[in-house]
Order: C-alpha cells, then sequence, then structure tokens
C-alpha cells in the first residue's frame, strides 16, 4: 500500500475528476474530504460506501482507500496532522479527548455527518475555506486556522455523539459526565480513582462502578485502561517523545511501572511497539 506523507500542519485541496487518479493508499495524517457534487462509491478499509454530495469523510492514519467516481465529483480536501492538532490553538484540556475521537473513528466508516443541523453548517463552512484561501485577505492564516477547526471540532462533535463510542444522545447526562471527565483527567491517575470520582459525582463509592457500566457498557477500569492505551499507541507512532517521557506524561511512577502496564495490553514493550511501527513503515 502507497502511503503519503503531509509536510506542512494542514493544506486545503479542491479538485473535479471524472476518474480516480489513485490506487487504494493510506496517508501519515487525517483527511477530511467533503464532496461538493457527484456521486461515486468511497472504497476503506474493504468497506464500499456510496458517496453524493453533501457527503464528508474522515481519512485517518490507520485506513487504506479511494474512490470509485461514477459521474464527475468535485472534492474537498483538508489534510491536517497530530502538529497542528497541537498548535491549532484548541483548549488544552480538549486535545486528548480530540485525539482519541479522531483516532477511533475508522472503527466506523461511512459519513461523519449525523446532525442534519450541521450539515447546513459544513456546506457554507466549506465554501468560506476556498474563499479564503483563493483569496489570502488581511488575517488570512488566522481566519483559515479558525474556520479549519471549527470543521474539525464538528467532526469530532458528530463521530462523538453518533457513532457509539460507548455512550449514545440518550446516555444520562451524569454518565456522559463522567466519561468527559474521564477523558480531560487520564494524565492524572489520583482524579480516576473510585473514591475522588464518587465524591466528585456524588455517587457512593459501591455504586460508582456500577453505575458506569450500567450506562456505558465497560467497566470505569476497562475504559480507562482502553483510552489510555490508545492514546500511548498515538504518541508512540505520531510524536518523538522519549519513552520516559510519555511514562511521566501520563503519570506512571517510573518506566518499569509504564513498561509493564503496556505490555500487558498490547503484547510488547512501548520500544519494541514504536520498532515494529516503524519497520512497517519503512517496508
Amino acid at each position: 500500500m502507497v502511503r503519503e506523507n503531509l509536510y506542512n500542519a494542514f493544506s486545503i485541496e479542491c479538485k473535479t475528476l471524472d476518474e480516480c487518479l489513485k490506487e487504494a493508499h493510506g496517508h501519515s495524517f487525517f483527511e477530511l474530504v467533503y464532496i461538493l457534487s457527484g456521486t461515486g462509491v468511497q472504497c476503506i478499509n474493504s468497506n464500499h460506501l456510496d458517496y453524493h454530495a453533501g457527503h464528508l469523510f474522515l481519512i485517518t492514519p490507520a485506513d487504506c482507500h479511494h474512490f470509485d467516481i461514477q459521474s464527475t465529483t468535485t472534492f474537498f480536501i483538508l489534510r491536517f496532522n497530530d502538529i497542528y492538532i497541537k498548535d491549532s490553538g484548541i483548549p488544552t484540556e480538549y486535545i486528548s479527548k480530540l485525539e482519541y475521537i479522531l483516532q477511533n473513528a475508522n472503527h466506523r466508516p461511512g459519513c461523519v455527518l449525523k446532525n442534519i443541523e450541521d450539515r447546513l453548517i459544513v456546506k457554507p463552512l466549506v465554501e468560506a475555506i476556498l474563499r479564503e484561501d483563493l483569496h489570502h485577505d488581511i488575517s488570512h492564516y488566522e481566519l483559515m486556522q479558525q474556520y479549519v477547526n471549527t470543521l474539525i471540532l464538528i467532526v469530532s462533535r458528530n463521530i462523538a455523539k453518533f457513532q457509539g463510542m460507548y455512550v449514545t444522545e440518550y446516555s444520562e447526562e451524569k454518565a456522559v459526565e463522567i466519561l468527559q471527565f474521564i477523558q480531560t483527567n487520564i494524565f492524572y491517575p489520583e482524579k480516576l480513582r473510585t473514591e475522588y470520582l464518587s465524591t466528585r459525582f456524588n455517587l457512593s463509592t459501591a455504586y460508582v462502578g456500577r453505575y458506569f457500566k450500567k450506562h456505558t457498557g465497560q467497566t470505569m477500569q476497562e475504559y480507562i485502561t482502553h483510552y489510555k492505551t490508545q492514546l500511548i499507541e498515538h504518541r508512540l507512532e505520531y510524536s518523538d517523545k522519549r519513552i520516559n517521557e510519555i511514562s511521566n506524561e501520563f503519570g506512571f511512577t517510573d518506566e518499569s511501572h509504564f513498561n509493564k502496564f503496556f505490555r500487558k495490553q498490547k503484547g510488547l514493550s512501548p520500544k519494541f511497539f514504536r520498532r515494529e511501527l516503524k519497520n512497517k513503515i519503512d517496508a
């Protein structure tokens, strides 16, 4: 599989095609593809999905995809990478949650716009991005960054709300608050203890775990472990942080404890896991 790279924090492209010019390929970055006009089929990870005007697809670094064009199609393409997410101006406390949402989007392929109101926002937003990209007026970069951030946040909201990441729009508000609190404080183990959470959310120590499982389908520890592991994998693959720096970031007592945790989840040490990823890319 051909793997493409991105050398800027983000890039914008609009192109009209009668036939697909690329075979199945992957990226080292995220790609948002909005269909301005035309019809065809998106082929992603062996899934085949019809597309038409108004569809918005998120392609993650884990995906392999291409488009089979049936009628002349105009694509709007926004590419952005991990560096952009961190330097985008999006509040720091939301960054880890956003990373997780975007990385897990490949579990549910298809148009990410499930919310009707958001569909009405995205088309004029895409048109505004294209106009700004064409004219480069005063405050061009700052305005583009705001537009791009808005589009990314709309996508992440749709994924989190409608694509079944352990909660749905029908989940109780307190369960969603607990989930969001865990995501925000994943780097602070002391805030993820049952005693702390029971006090924070006014639930008994004996009941908070049962309440969480009832409304999310997972035990609290299963969710914390899975979420933390996903973020660590992301750091190992897409950052240059040393192993001890990642260990410190996630609040492990020492690197040995970190290695033991990761090996239990993935069957490999963090160092070997990163080496295997690099070998796959270089192959």
